[in-house]
């Protein structure tokens, strides 16, 4: 493990807001200048590098991870050493002049590779949970802060949440066809050295970051994991990789790391408890192949097979079952931490 180097573990924020004037919609959030989301970042400490939207909501690719623009909702998933938590007051202002005011909080994060680097308030959990509790108003009394623990010391998951008592469960709704929700957080690290190697831009390419990204997402085999996703991706120079996927109103996202000795792929999306995820999460194993991995995935209620389906889906591609923690957060769901690791030989 390299001393020092990029962090790829992200720190993942999200916010939601209500408004009682019906003049607000259906745009609510999505009406804030351009200009005020780039004073937001400046705070965190990043920009947008690329951009798309469709009629559900707008998804940013930043220069370190995403941005996701509900017309109630806004997530932000930041790498490196950003300072994420400090949008916070800066959005609840803005989003006040829009008539919204914020109603929900959930801030999570896996173990970070490289922590004594980490600005505050990032510094630990601890201090990160007290910024939390200062800065989020007073009437989301519903507060649960926990770290999920694997069976590796170095490798835990970390879940602030924060309900108003009126807004229960507002993170994950039922979709058109009263199907429940949830989200999947995959983290990746010790990727393939030869797959890696596709996240490196070759010197002087003379091509556009755009461009750069689209050559590897198709080269990857990323745009087949959902073919109906409108894809906005970013390579950076000379490398690590960035994606923002929209298929209605559900968002998927990547962000890879590709250096060794500190290598780090990430993978969220929004699915249906419903559907049979073996087959996406089959996709992500075989592109990044980790030597180590975490789903994280929250949802207000599962089935009873659900986890056992992904480690099923996964146990054949050479990733072993190594631990599970199961917690519950007041009006903000159930989050269920599974660990992995990888039986391929070092290459």
């Amino acid at each position: 493990m390299a001393v020092s180097g990029f962090e790829g573990f992200e720190k993942r924020l999200e916010l939601h807001f209500f408004g009682d004037d019906p003049a607000i919609f259906p745009l609510g959030l999505r009406k804030l200048e351009f200009q005020s989301l780039e004073q937001v970042l400046e705070a965190v400490q990043c920009t947008v590098v690329s951009a798309v939207g469709n009629s559900y909501f707008d998804a940013y690719v930043l220069s370190e991870s995403s941005l996701f623009v509900y017309p109630t909702k806004i997530i932000i998933k930041t790498c490196g050493t950003t300072q994420l938590l400090k949008s916070i007051l800066p959005l609840i202002q803005y989003a006040h002049h829009l008539g919204l005011t914020l109603s929900s909080c959930r801030y999570t994060r896996g173990s970070f590779i490289f922590p004594k680097s980490q600005p505050f308030p990032h510094t630990s959990f601890k201090d990160e949970v007290t910024y939390l509790q200062d800065t989020i108003p007073s009437n989301l009394c519903f507060r649960k802060a926990s770290i999920m623990p694997s069976k590796s010391s170095s490798h835990s998951w970390h879940v602030f949440t924060a309900n108003d008592s009126t807004h229960a469960l507002p993170h994950l709704p039922y979709d058109h066809d009263n199907e429940l929700l949830f989200i999947m957080e995959i983290c990746m690290t010790e990727l393939d050295p030869i797959l890696a190697r596709k996240f490196f831009r070759p010197p002087e390419d003379g091509k556009s970051g755009d461009s750069a990204g689209k050559e590897m997402t198709e080269l990857t085999g990323i745009n087949e994991i959902n073919p109906d996703a409108l894809i906005c991706d970013f390579a950076f120079d000379p490398c690590r990789y960035s994606m923002n996927g929209m298929d209605g109103d559900w968002y998927s996202t990547i962000h890879v790391t590709p250096e060794d000795g500190f290598s780090y792929a990430s993978f969220e999306c929004v699915g249906s408890v419903n559907d049979n995820m073996a087959h996406v999460l089959r996709k992500v194993v075989k592109i990044f192949r980790p030597g180590t991995m975490s789903i994280s995935t929250t949802c207000n209620g599962f089935g009873n097979d659900m986890w056992t389906q992904m480690a099923s889906a996964v146990e054949p591609l050479g990733m072993k079952y190594r631990s599970f923690a199961m917690d519950q957060f007041p009006a903000a769901g159930t989050v269920v931490f599974q660990t992995f690791s990888g039986r391929r030989k070092s290459v």
